[in-house]
């Protein structure tokens, strides 16, 4: 059956190449972004691959332009099956939570953690039952792992995002939502850098695997490599 498939932040990088697979196995896939030319050259791109694809300009850290956008969907009369959380920042100088401009954690959480339950509070109304939501988080939120000494702005909004997961998890369980977060790897992406230990198709694999195969009972869980990791 085909799907429709909302990506936040897929302009380029990871969830762009989300948006490339799944608009390969025959899903109508939507591109958001905060980047209208950017966008419109992504959309243009997966066009040329015959990929049933359209764009959709929403800025997750701009509480008007989501809602704005949410209008949009809804004036189209576009329900959506998949929401995918992609979008978020690593800004260069997060290197210390006692040391940094506190207003470089805010910003942060602001974009990559409460973006995310924004676009999803507006949105919610628009998803399919059986629907799924997808956030992409990192390894660098664990709570289980070590502190690896990278980026702790990022890493405590990608922790806020896993809390978020599971609240709302439980909170749609009886509405046929799966809600689910997903640690791609390190990936090469602009975001990722050169130094990064993965192809950017690896990264993709696993949203793509829950979105479209991944049974809806696994629900509150923490996925990397299709196989569940510790919160």
């Amino acid at each position: 059956m085909t799907k429709t498939i909302l990506i936040t932040g897929s302009n380029r990088g990871i969830g762009f190449e989300i948006a490339r697979q799944l608009g390969s196995a025959g899903h109508h896939v939507i591109l958001s972004g905060r980047d209208s030319a950017h966008l419109n050259d992504s959309v243009s791109a997966l066009g040329k691959e015959k990929i049933n694809a359209s764009g959709l300009f929403m800025d997750v850290s701009n509480n008007s332009s989501i809602q704005r956008a949410a209008g949009e969907l809804n004036r189209m009369d576009f329900q959506i099956d998949v929401l995918i959380n992609n979008a978020a920042i690593l800004l260069k100088q997060d290197k210390n939570l006692l040391r940094d401009d506190f207003e470089l954690l805010e910003k942060t959480i602001r974009v990559n953690s409460f973006g995310a339950l924004k676009v999803i509070r507006e949105l919610l109304p628009l998803i399919n039952r059986p629907g799924r939501i997808i956030n992409i988080s990192s390894e660098g939120g664990s709570m289980s792992d070590p502190v690896g000494g990278w980026s702790p702005a990022y890493c405590v909004s990608k922790t806020l995002l896993n809390a978020i997961t599971r609240q709302l998890a439980d909170q749609l369980s009886g509405e046929n939502i799966s809600v689910n977060a997903v640690c791609p790897g390190w990936v090469k992406t602009r975001m990722g850098g050169k130094s990064a230990t993965r192809h950017v198709e690896k990264g993709a694999e696993t949203p793509v695997w829950l979105a479209i195969e991944a049974p809806q009972n696994l629900t509150g869980k923490f996925f990397r490599d299709k196989q569940q990791i510790e919160w």
